[in-house]
């Protein structure tokens, strides 16, 4: 499972990066990130935090895009997910199921 999450991972990333740069575009990562995110999180249930935690790194990245934070910026739970009223992923996974 570790080579799917990379994987996902990496197409997330690869997509965040390509469309950074426009406003417009804000829309469309968040959307294209979400789609990853959910595809298949079913098998994905039930693996341990640190398994998760490339996925987890896929949601904070449009987080700060829409902040307007800087790529190395932390980005916590408790203050941008939470405005933005999204779930972290093994909380999205739980409520999926």
């Amino acid at each position: 499972m570790n080579q799917q999450i990379a994987k996902t991972a990496a197409t997330c990333f690869y997509q965040i990066r390509r469309q950074a740069g426009q406003e417009v575009a804000q829309q469309l990562v968040l959307a294209l990130a979400t789609f990853n995110l959910d595809y298949c999180n079913d098998v994905l249930a039930g693996l341990p935090q640190f398994s998760l935690e490339p996925l987890q790194r896929v949601q904070n990245a449009p987080a700060g895009l829409v902040f307007g934070l800087n790529r190395f910026d932390h980005i916590t739970v408790t203050s941008s997910l939470v405005q933005l009223h999204w779930l972290p992923v093994c909380y999205r996974m739980t409520f999926k199921l």
